[in-house]
């Protein structure tokens, strides 16, 4: 299989290097650079082209598409010291009643 080879991928894991190019040329970034990055993202997830064989389709840990969690910290930075200890003294609470309720059922 010559390098750049598309074949080995699957339907799915084609669809998604389109949608993800196509949403980098919309930002600005030239054809070729926006393919490239979509295969690169596609690799990063799925660990390549679509491999046989038993077993090979188990979750590939986490991929790009879902770390968006990283921006997370801005909101809580700009929230006050009160504000921060009222939110977690809630959480607690929440979990606590949640863990009671895990014990009666």
């Amino acid at each position: 299989m010559p390098r750049g080879d598309k074949s080995k991928y699957t339907d799915k894991q084609q669809r998604k290097a389109d949608h993800i190019a196509e949403s980098y040329e919309q930002r600005g970034v030239s054809e070729k650079e926006a393919e490239g990055r979509a295969w690169a993202t596609v690799n990063k997830d799925d660990g390549g082209g679509n491999k046989s064989g038993s077993g090979r389709g188990v979750h590939t840990g986490h991929p790009a598409a879902h770390q968006g969690g990283k921006m997370g910290g801005r909101a809580s930075a700009a929230r006050s010291a009160a504000e921060r200890s009222a939110s977690a003294k809630k959480a607690v609470a929440t979990r606590k009643r949640n863990a009671e309720h895990q014990v009666q059922s």
